[in-house]
């Protein structure tokens, strides 16, 4: 466990003192030299804007929230797993096939984001929305710089926030990126950040070194995917976050690893067969929620064949598939680690936000890659320019 929000089992394999202290000296550099990107998981951070000046905003029961990558899969991650405490609504524009509500006449808020302020996609589907229905409120979250956004922005008198250009979009959850949205939402920002706690914590620390340690040395042996077994549908966002994360910051230099995300237990009846019996270059992570309340199930008509599920919940059934799946794996020596959640709330996800950052940004420097660039994708926009025009 390294924190009571949370219970983490890491890989079953020790670490040696020569690569403990390793990785301890790199953490150590990279809390100073990525200090001003790590601040914003920090609760001293400043934002771009005052909470005061979002009280304007706050009547709006809609949210178009449009954006690309890490501009909006963070706040999609919070939407989902904090649903049960959030009583407005987010509709979310993250692909150009998004299906744009064109019938709604709502009067809502369009918030806009994208660091560079000339994202293709969100530039798209914000010409589309804003023209639909002109009464929406703008509000745009971009880098202070000449951009195609600032410049609309200007034009429709949106305010626009500062989206600072020291952080990443993949590492801007707790930034304005992600904040704002929450602030809107009503969730409580401050408590989403938990980094401070977490490196004073020796606990937490040691697990996160053993953790990066394993992962390095199964990369090392040709285990290049990292299979989230995902227990929780609320937490699908969540991963989709950190396979931007992990995807887009270490894949370069023909190194990398490749995340992939399953849905439990529905993939025990398409998946399972290949992780246990299959190829072994896999590494897995099992993630789920402890007492979650589900619907009973009745003992009516449950025969003898079945009584093993009398008076039993679907969380029940779930946990027992989740343990038994564990007990297999360590049974055919396959490696895994386990996230077991005892509250969702925003301590949790941010401790999740907080530990895959570090191990992403230790993993990176061990590769000897830059887990802060993207250049490929880079090509990918500048060809896609040259086609349009």
């Amino acid at each position: 466990m390294f924190s009571k929000n949370i219970k983490f089992k890491n890989f079953s394999q020790k670490i040696n003192i020569k690569a403990k202290k390793k990785i301890n000296n790199i953490l150590k550099r990279e809390l100073i030299i990525s200090s001003s990107l790590l601040n914003s998981f920090n609760k001293n951070y400043k934002y771009s804007f005052k909470k005061e000046s979002l009280k304007k905003y706050e009547k709006f029961q809609i949210i178009n929230l449009i954006g690309m990558g890490g501009s909006i899969l963070g706040t999609e991650a919070i939407y989902d797993f904090l649903n049960f405490k959030i009583k407005k609504k987010i509709r979310f524009y993250n692909n150009l096939n998004s299906k744009i509500d064109l019938k709604s006449k709502k009067k809502a808020l369009n918030l806009v984001v994208s660091k560079s302020g000339n994202t293709l996609e969100t530039i798209s589907n914000f010409n589309l929305i804003h023209n639909f229905n002109r009464k929406n409120k703008n509000l745009v979250i971009t880098e202070n710089k000449s951009s195609f956004l600032n410049e609309l922005a200007k034009k429709l008198r949106a305010e626009v926030i500062e989206h600072k250009n020291y952080i990443g979009g993949r590492y801007s959850v707790l930034s304005e990126v992600g904040m704002l949205p929450a602030q809107l939402l009503g969730l409580n920002e401050r408590k989403f950040k938990r980094l401070n706690n977490l490196i004073k914590n020796k606990n937490f620390l040691k697990e996160l070194i053993c953790n990066v340690n394993f992962i390095f040395k199964c990369i090392s042996s040709g285990k290049k995917n990292s299979v989230i077994l995902n227990y929780d549908e609320n937490s699908e966002n969540l991963f989709k976050w950190y396979q931007q994360l992990t995807a887009e910051s270490l894949g370069k230099k023909n190194k990398g690893i490749f995340p992939i995300i399953s849905s439990m237990p529905k993939d025990n009846h398409s998946l399972l067969q290949l992780y246990l019996d299959g190829p072994k270059n896999n590494f897995f992570t099992f993630f789920g929620i402890q007492n979650e309340k589900t619907n009973k199930l009745s003992n009516k008509n449950l025969f003898d064949k079945f009584s093993i599920l009398k008076n039993k919940n679907l969380d029940q059934i779930v946990q027992a598939q989740r343990l038994a799946t564990q007990t297999v794996f360590r049974r055919k020596n396959i490696p895994f680690r386990s996230f077991e959640v005892f509250k969702r709330n925003e301590e949790a996800i941010g401790e999740l936000f907080s530990f895959f950052v570090l191990e992403t940004i230790l993993l990176g420097r061990l590769m000897k890659v830059n887990p802060f660039d993207q250049p490929s994708v880079e090509l990918i926009k500048t060809e896609t320019s040259k086609i349009l025009n």
